[in-house]
């Protein structure tokens, strides 16, 4: 991967820039990003899976969505702080395997229950799976990548 794309800042602002409304707190930023791009990756994986299957939709949506949400988080919620490139590659490399194996391992355990899942349950299990997750990504994200020490 290269960080070309992640390493400068936002366009129209500088490096030192703060977050583009100051009186927001961080986590405002985190939820409503999360908020959207869960709502986009149940879009993709609800479309993809009748052709890809519940499992290979997942870690596609999965895929596409962890590069938008990364860079909003870099852009917007952690904008103005600095951060390592090998550390925010790392942690998108890891954010995708971390959702990738935790949304598979989800979506087979629901045969546990029922021998066919229905969309909206395999859906309505991700996107809880997700928010789950989203609760996890915030403290590595605020604590490690954009670490202000």
């Amino acid at each position: 991967m290269t960080a070309t794309w992640m390493s400068g800042p936002a366009p129209g602002r500088t490096a030192d820039s703060r977050r583009p409304a100051e009186h927001h707190h961080p986590v405002v930023w985190y939820v409503v990003a999360g908020a959207l791009t869960t709502a986009l990756q149940e879009l993709l994986f609800v479309g993809a899976r009748p052709l890809l299957g519940a499992l290979t939709a997942n870690v596609v949506a999965i895929a596409l969505t962890t590069i938008a949400n990364t860079e909003f988080q870099r852009r917007v919620t952690f904008a103005g702080i600095s951060a390592s490139p090998v550390r925010l590659h790392l942690q998108s490399v890891g954010t995708f395997a971390f959702y990738a194996g935790y949304g598979s391992l989800v979506l087979v355990s629901l045969h546990l229950f029922t021998a066919e899942p229905s969309a909206t349950l395999q859906a309505v299990a991700l996107a809880v799976t997700s928010g789950l997750g989203g609760i996890l990504r915030f403290a590595l994200l605020r604590w490690w990548v954009f670490d202000r020490g």
